[in-house]
């Protein structure tokens, strides 16, 4: 499985980061005010070392029983002060960092609503999701915790070295003997930590995907028993997760061991020197006690750098993952370069003037390739030239796989056609706002989508926001969605994930419902009836021929019965629109057309078709009523 489409991002890990700062930059401010709280935090720890040293060189060493316990209140006032501090820093970043998260949350959906059918082709919705979730967690605990400590240890470890050369220089040298060795180590450590990171994150994302489509696909699951292949596959990805997640851990094993061995080394060389030096009185004992203090103060500061360094490069992957979606292109709104261009095609074609026929819907010229086709692979739609009449409804006939899904994805652009135009009643739609484009056309999917919401909220999708009962209750109508009053709670009955609490046929009849609500001026149905028995889709057609008479209608069709809601019927083959007629011309003239209509299968290249399948064509009656019709039914009843 392909962890991602995109490719790596080979920024630094600061370089990275950077990029979250349109993000921080409205609550800079408090993310300041919390780094500066915690520097003077630390700052108060460092201080306690040097009232320890003053206790011991001085109340103590001269017995002094007041001065003792002066001392340990300043201990006590120092202690209290540096947790309130702390305390303070975690109020201040926590809603703001909240605020960061949700608002990143927000901006990734309403990009990826705004992203083409094509971007989620490519993408697993696991990956998304994981963006979307774990991701953006990381990055608000970095915010919140290690960005500040980096920054602020950094500061404690300067000002505690800088107490302790002024204390007593040699042992200060003695303690600073590991740095470079520390240093040199963390980088080596995040270069590697960065590809498992980002190895670690992938495969979470992958996981999640298995898991989905586990879930949303358990009925298959269930039917074929494949629960234990699904097992195995998890069992797999996770067993790969696990093993990455370890290699993370042998990582942070052994920066922490080189993280805390030296400095610890470093403790007690200057702990054995410093007692010596105690002992032939160059140094005191309160310089001793505070220098030790001081360096103990320093453990976590320094111990921490691998644990905020890993930390770091997961944000900074996370990062880098959130900003692969954010920086993928979103659909035009119609305007700008695509209107110029559209207007350079549209020469010519002027659009109707009032009280003038509108002209319908056209095709001129029209190509398409898929965006990741290989490289010199035939297009998919090659030079479809197409003219629906105001009013008319044309059924569009062809093969499996003869690409009628996709051109009627062309007219909504749910794919963009790659040469020639598409027009509505002579308006290039590159010319025109989706959002305009999308209310003048309804669409309705042979495999049909709802939403964990009610049925109502499902149907009045298709409609404007002023839509209410009176509209939801015709569009059912047309629909032949009786069945959504016999539900426990009418149209305000929750469909659940997918609609799957309903049957296939009760799915596709809301989804009809839902592209014929908002009464748009095009429609573009295909194949709407497919999951229906015959005699509700006899109840449909008739309801929906009303319909389909007060609109432009584009309808894929793959039986009889629906072809002849058509007034014209065009035949795609081979990429191209091969034959335009009304029904019964096509099926005493074209071959092709009347081997589909017949449901014989063809033993070889398309050529003339059977004598038997002609010759019933020529025999077909104009009547809607005739054998045609029962041919069609006795089709839909086989198993």
């Amino acid at each position: 499985m392909s962890e991602t489409p995109a490719t790596a991002d080979d920024r630094s890990a600061v370089r990275t980061l950077v990029r979250l700062w349109p993000y921080v930059r409205p609550v800079r401010v408090r993310l300041f005010t919390a780094a500066f709280v915690a520097i003077v935090a630390s700052c108060v720890g460092l201080v306690i070392p040097l009232v320890l040293k003053w206790m011991v060189d001085g109340p103590v060493a001269d017995k002094d029983p007041r001065g003792v316990w002066l001392g340990a209140l300043y201990l006590l006032l120092l202690g209290v002060a540096e947790a309130l501090l702390f305390g303070l820093r975690r109020l201040l970043v926590a809603r703001p960092l909240s605020q960061v998260e949700a608002d990143m949350r927000a901006d990734l959906y309403r990009h990826l609503q705004r992203l083409p059918v094509a971007f989620h082709d490519r993408w697993a919705s696991g990956q998304l999701l994981s963006r979307a979730t774990t991701d953006l967690m990381l990055l608000r605990q970095f915010l919140a915790f290690p960005l500040t400590f980096l920054l602020v240890n950094g500061v404690t470890i300067l000002v505690g070295v800088t107490i302790m050369l002024a204390q007593d220089w040699p042992l200060g040298l003695v303690i600073l003997g590991p740095a470079v060795p520390v240093v040199l180590v963390c980088a080596m450590f995040e270069r590697r930590y960065s590809l498992v990171a980002r190895r670690a994150q992938d495969q979470v994302g992958d996981l999640t995907t298995v898991v989905e489509e586990s879930v949303l696909g358990i009925r298959i699951v269930k039917g074929f028993g494949r629960h234990r292949s699904q097992a195995r596959a998890f069992r797999e990805l996770s067993g790969k997760l696990r093993g990455t997640e370890l290699a993370k851990a042998r990582l942070l094993a052994s920066i922490f061991a080189v993280m805390v061995t030296l400095p610890e080394l470093a403790i007690g060389a200057a702990l054995v020197l410093g007692t010596v030096r105690v002992a032939d009185g160059s140094l005191s004992a309160g310089t001793l006690v505070a220098f030790l203090s001081t360096a103990l103060a320093l453990r976590w500061p320094v111990d921490s750098i691998g644990f905020l360094l890993a930390m770091s490069q997961e944000a900074a992957t996370a990062t880098a993952r959130f900003f692969e979606v954010m920086t993928e292109e979103e659909e035009g709104e119609g305007d700008g370069a695509d209107a110029d261009a559209a207007e350079v095609r549209s020469a010519g074609v002027t659009a109707p003037a009032d009280g003038v026929p509108a002209d319908g819907v056209l095709f001129d010229g029209v190509r398409f390739r898929y965006p990741d086709a290989p490289a010199g692979s035939p297009p998919v739609l090659d030079r479809i030239d197409l003219h629906i009449r105001p009013g008319e409804t044309m059924a569009l006939v062809g093969a499996t796989g003869s690409g009628k899904t996709t051109l009627t994805a062309l007219v909504p652009r749910l794919h963009e056609a790659t040469a020639g135009r598409i027009t509505l009643d002579g308006r290039d739609i590159t010319a025109m706002p989706r959002q305009e484009l999308r209310t003048l056309v309804a669409v309705a999917f042979e495999e049909p989508t709802l939403f964990s919401a009610s049925v109502g909220e499902n149907v009045l999708m298709g409609a404007p926001d002023t839509a209410g009962e009176t509209e939801l209750e015709r569009a059912l109508a047309v629909a032949q969605a009786d069945f959504v009053h016999a539900l426990p709670q009418g149209s305000g009955t929750q469909v659940g994930e997918q609609g799957l609490s309903l049957s296939g046929g009760q799915r596709q009849r809301l989804a009809l419902a839902r592209a014929v609500v908002g009464r748009p001026r095009f429609l573009v149905l295909d194949d709407p009836l497919s999951a229906l028995d015959v005699h509700t889709e006899a109840a449909v057609e008739a309801a929906l021929r009303r319909v389909l008479a007060a609109t432009t209608a584009l309808v894929v069709a793959h039986r009889p019965s629906t072809v002849l809601l058509a007034d014209r019927v065009a035949l795609l083959s081979g990429g191209r629109i091969t034959a335009v007629g009304t029904h019964h011309e096509l099926l005493r003239d074209n071959p092709e057309y009347a081997r589909l209509m017949s449901g014989t299968e063809p033993e070889g290249p398309p050529g003339p078709a059977p004598a038997r399948p002609a010759s019933s064509a020529c025999k077909a009656p104009a009547s809607k009523a005739g054998p045609l019709t029962t041919s069609a039914t006795e089709q839909e009843a086989r198993p």
